[in-house]
């Protein structure tokens, strides 16, 4: 006889069953060190041991860069939803709105503006949570409004992208996205509006191959993948080895394809200097 299903009553069982959320430790991917999730959160899911930096949802990210936190999220233009009809295991439109319910998001872009240091930004965050960041047309529409905002309103505009790369369920919609944000990008340099790219794990494939790398600054966190095709398809093409950390964030600095490798606690302080360094309107000094 079970005496803790069959005689324990309900209510003393809800107080002796806690049940532990799954994410209450996180394993640390590169030192396999264990650390409590709240721990994660409060060092901007940068592991306290070894400094891994792990991936950071964007309203965190958008929390630590605006002052105080405090901005506004701009609408995202409305996009086709499923414009080849596509399907695979499952319908196309059925798995994103299984992602629209599950991550509370339109697509993979988020726009917002607010202060940083005191000086209008306009921000954009590419969410890997959704659908691996792809890029899609609802992604390029977003990109692309949020530089026209930039340049409407005479801001700065920063980019943090995670992607692995086209939305292969849009097909020649999707590359399309890769010539029209370029535009994009010429027209805030048309209006000599500082655009600033900040690459996270990882950016790959398309998004590499277009706005990703077309910044006047090229920062990447510590330990993103920064590429084109991945590590393993290159060596299957060319038959060799390659060298060790190729297509990481410090290897893509020392061979010149980014500017600065930023840890992401010196993030909000570096493009507040850049962003007033460009602007010609050095950002104000805080106060300690």
């Amino acid at each position: 006889m079970n005496w803790y299903s069959n005689v324990v009553p309900p209510k003393i069982k809800a107080i002796l069953k806690r049940e532990t959320p799954e994410n209450l430790w996180v394993k640390c991917p590169d030192s396999g060190q264990l650390v409590f999730h709240k721990d994660i959160e409060a060092n901007l899911y940068v592991v306290p041991g070894s400094g891994y930096h792990m991936r950071i949802p964007a309203a965190a990210r958008l929390q630590s860069l605006f002052d105080d936190g405090h901005h506004k999220l701009l609408p995202s233009p409305e996009a086709p939803l499923d414009p080849l009809k596509f399907r695979d295991v499952k319908r196309y439109v059925d798995k994103i709105k299984e992602c629209r319910t599950r991550t509370g998001k339109v697509d993979a872009v988020t726009l917002a503006v607010g202060k940083l240091d005191g000086a209008a930004v306009t921000v954009a965050v590419q969410d890997f949570d959704f659908l691996g960041g792809s890029l899609g047309m609802a992604a390029g529409e977003a990109i692309i409004a949020g530089m026209a905002h930039a340049v409407e309103q005479r801001t700065p505009f920063i980019i943090f992208t995670a992607s692995g790369g086209a939305r292969m369920q849009e097909g020649m919609f999707s590359l399309m996205q890769m010539p029209r944000t370029t535009i994009a990008v010429q027209r805030l340099r048309a209006a000599r509006m500082p655009y600033i790219v900040v690459l996270t794990n990882p950016t790959t494939g398309g998004v590499t191959a277009s706005y990703a790398m077309l910044g006047d600054i090229q920062i990447a966190e510590p330990g993103a993948i920064i590429g084109f095709a991945g590590a393993r398809v290159i060596e299957q093409t060319i038959r060799e080895k390659l060298p060790e950390g190729f297509q990481r964030a410090e290897y893509v600095r020392d061979h010149g394809m980014v500017d600065l490798v930023v840890p992401r606690h010196d993030l909000r302080d570096t493009l507040a200097r850049l962003c007033g360094l460009l602007t010609r309107a050095p950002a104000r000094r805080r106060a300690a």
